[in-house]
Order: structure tokens, then C-alpha cells, then sequence
């Protein structure tokens, strides 16, 4: 009972390498009955998991998931675990953020009440309320704190954010990503043949290249690189502001170094960029049965990406010219034809342009007026199966004499009218057509 008192009196002093929080208040208490016993004198150890096991708020071993006799690389592990499934981004479910906070607390006191450390960037940032995404207060030796938010970044490939409430959770990449190129566009007139059976055509283009000088990496050559010293080496540079919610983090790259955590004398003929403009001829190859207005996409032809990002695109908007005596409706295409009337009424043959040169049309007797005739296979190649053509479709105009028949071209109208056979052609064409 003495021994006891004297005990309770005077506590025996504690071994660790760290204080402070729920963990020293852990190690001071005394353990509840039936739990871990109560002898006069533990060990380290025991110290530690009765700490790990009565922090404030619960019980770590169970918020983790994991045996009282876990090892680091256990606890680590069900960290991952956990934290992966309860993230708020990854799951909805009602209390899961308060969850996954309890869980950066639980991972952030292992090294307070066992004295290892997990190693830079692996760790939650301070549980509980407000401070950056430092080390924390009272960690064991080589335990550097960062928010868990990162390893959803190895995951899910980043993404910025800011958490509500507790320090050192805010998201975001730690380095700034490859940026792709930009995509270009550049207008090319072609003729009308040109566009029915394709064509090469040179294009000069003005984008942004990479600095040949540097080979993109925007510093000067020989150039020894140096720790950032805007952001210390991390690439990533956080603003916290206080709200009634608790703290909100956001986290950006470093606007310095650019998110890479190093900089160097820039590169003189870039500037730093590691791009530089630069025209470029590029050959376009118009394939057959385009019409105006079609657009082609050359890959990797656009401007230079940014730190390592792939370029972008050429996109080629195409106007056709227009033909004098053709066009198009898809793969058909289009013209007129006028002939006399005697011919309309007697048959003959006509020629026509068509995209593969003249072309004798035969004219049936007694055709009328806004009749289509159809040349197949002498259309436009359908665009990706340049073997299939379409059919040029004729349509006929019939003319008639404004006046200035001779005596003897009237005496034959007038006698064609007489004997009354203009009817029987028309009437005869008619039912053809009908049928």
C-alpha cells in the first residue's frame, strides 16, 4: 500500500523520446483494470502500447484496425488501408470524414508513443486542430508529418483541395503536373477536284516548340540545380485560413520553382520557359471525299508541353473553292444542262463536264424540262472508302426561243402545231416517268 501511495505520489519518470497531448497524458494515467494490469514498473514498451491504447478520444489499436503487438510496418499498413477507404473524396457514407481524421490522429500519435518514425512525406499532419503541414509537435526522430491526402495523390494522381477543421489535411499535388501543348488550327483552301480526290498540301505553322537550347528544361546549361527556396525543396506552397468550420488549407505549386523544388539560372534563349516559338512547315495530306468545312487532326503537331508534357494537336479546317459548273451533295455531284427544244423532243447527245472530263450525255426524246439524268460512278469518293463513288446527276433545262425564228422555222413550228404531234412525245414521256 506504501510503495503504492509513494507511486501515485511520485510517478516514476518516463521513457520515450517524445511528450505532449493525449499520448503524455496516456503515459501518466494508469491503465484500466483488467486491460493491461497495473504493476509499479513497465516497461517502454508496455508504456507505449497502454498510451497507443488510452488516447484521448479511444482506442488507436481499434481505430486502426490492427493487434495490440503491431509492429511500425503493421501500423503503416492499416493506415494505407483505412485511410484509402474513408477518404471523403472516395467515401460518402455519413461519418466517414470524422472517421478518416481519427485515423490521421491515430497514425500521427504511433511515433509519439513508440518513438520510430515512418519517414518523410508517409505520416498524417497534426491531428486536432490548426498548423501547416509540417513536422509534428513532439514526433520521434526521422518522423516528418505530411497530410494524408497524399497518398491519394500516388492513387488517384493528386488533385488540390483543402480540408475543414484539422491541420495538415489539406490535398494537393506535391510537384506541379506535366502540362500538355497547346492545339493549334490552321485554315487551308483546296480546289474543287482537290477535295473530291485528295491532295498534299504545305502548311507553315507558327507554335511553340521546345527550347532546343535547354531541351525543355528552362535552365541555363551546365547549370547546377538548387533547392527552391520559396517552398524548401517541396514543390508546393500552402495558404491556411481560419473559418468557423476550423482551418482550411489550400495547397498549389510553388509559384517559384514551378513545382519541381529546384531552380536554376534560367535558360537565355527561352527565358526559362523551355519553349520557344518556331515556324514549321508541315505537310497535310487531304484525303479523297473531303467537302468544305471538314476538319483534319494531326497528332503531336500542336505546340510543346510543359515540364515533360506531351504536345498538342494540329487541327486543319478546310474551305473548298467553288467549281464554275459543279457542286456537291455529299458524294453526288451536281450540274445543269440546257439543250434546245428540238432536241428535248428528238433525243441527242450532249456533253457534260463532269470531275473526270467530258462526258457524252444521251438526251431520250421527248425529255422535260427539270428531268435528272445520272451518270453513276462518276461522283465524289465517300470519305474513308475512296473505292465507292457517287453518281453525277444531270439535271436538264430545256430552252425556247425568245423570238428571232426565221420564216422557215416558224412555218415549221406552226405545222408541228397543225398536225398535233408535239402532244404524243410529252404524254409518251410522261407515263415513263411515272413508271
Amino acid at each position: 500500500m506504501l510503495s503504492q501511495r509513494l507511486l501515485r505520489i511520485s510517478p516514476a519518470p518516463q521513457r520515450g523520446p517524445s511528450r505532449g497531448g493525449a499520448a503524455r497524458a496516456a503515459l501518466r494515467a494508469r491503465p484500466p483494470p483488467g486491460t493491461l494490469g497495473a504493476p509499479p514498473r513497465r516497461s517502454g514498451r508496455t508504456r507505449a502500447v497502454a498510451a497507443f491504447a488510452a488516447a484521448a478520444g479511444g482506442d488507436y489499436y481499434e481505430v486502426l484496425g490492427v493487434p495490440r503487438d503491431a509492429d511500425k510496418k503493421a501500423i503503416k499498413a492499416a493506415y494505407r488501408s483505412k485511410a484509402r477507404k474513408y477518404h471523403p473524396d472516395v467515401n460518402k457514407e455519413p461519418g466517414a470524414e470524422e472517421t478518416f481524421k481519427r485515423i490521421g490522429e491515430a497514425y500521427e500519435a504511433a511515433p509519439r508513443c513508440f518513438g520510430f518514425g515512418f519517414g518523410a512525406g508517409a505520416g498524417a499532419g497534426g491531428g486536432g486542430g490548426g498548423g501547416g503541414g509540417g513536422p509534428a509537435a513532439g514526433a520521434g526522430a526521422g518522423f516528418a508529418a505530411s497530410d494524408p491526402f497524399s497518398i491519394f495523390e500516388q492513387f488517384f494522381g493528386g488533385g488540390g483541395g483543402g480540408g475543414g477543421g484539422f491541420g495538415g489535411f489539406g490535398g494537393g499535388a506535391v510537384a506541379a503536373a506535366p502540362v500538355a501543348g497547346e492545339d493549334q488550327r490552321v485554315d487551308l483552301s483546296i480546289g474543287f477536284e482537290e477535295a473530291v480526290f485528295g491532295c498534299r498540301k504545305d502548311v507553315l505553322v507558327e507554335r511553340m516548340a521546345e527550347c532546343a537550347a535547354c531541351a525543355g528544361s528552362g535552365a541555363r546549361p551546365g547549370a547546377a540545380p538548387q533547392r527552391c527556396g520559396t517552398c524548401g525543396g517541396s514543390g508546393r506552397v500552402v495558404a491556411s485560413a481560419q473559418t468557423p468550420a476550423g482551418v482550411f488549407q489550400q495547397v498549389s505549386p510553388c509559384p517559384s520553382c514551378g513545382g519541381r523544388g529546384e531552380t536554376a539560372d534560367a535558360c537565355e534563349k527561352c527565358g526559362g520557359e523551355g519553349r520557344v516559338l518556331q515556324a514549321k512547315t508541315i505537310t497535310v495530306t487531304v484525303p479523297p471525299g473531303v467537302n468544305d468545312g471538314s476538319r483534319l487532326r494531326l497528332r503531336g503537331e500542336g505546340g510543346a508541353g510543359l515540364r515533360g508534357g506531351p504536345p498538342g494537336d494540329l487541327y486543319v479546317f478546310l474551305s473548298v473553292r467553288p467549281h464554275p459548273e459543279l457542286s456537291r451533295d455529299g458524294a453526288d455531284i451536281l450540274s445543269d444542262l440546257q439543250v434546245p427544244f428540238y432536241d428535248a423532243v428528238l433525243g441527242a447527245k450532249a456533253p457534260v463536264a463532269t470531275v473526270d472530263g467530258p462526258v457524252d450525255l444521251k438526251i431520250p426524246p421527248g425529255t422535260q424540262p427539270g428531268t435528272t439524268l445520272v451518270l453513276r460512278g462518276r461522283g465524289a469518293p465517300r470519305l474513308g472508302r475512296p473505292a465507292e463513288r457517287g453518281a453525277h446527276r444531270v439535271r436538264v433545262r430545256v430552252g425556247v426561243p425568245r423570238g428571232g425564228l426565221s420564216e422557215e422555222q416558224r412555218r415549221l413550228v406552226e405545222r408541228l402545231r397543225e398536225l398535233g404531234g408535239a402532244g404524243a412525245p410529252a404524254a409518251e414521256s410522261e407515263a415513263r416517268a411515272a413508271a
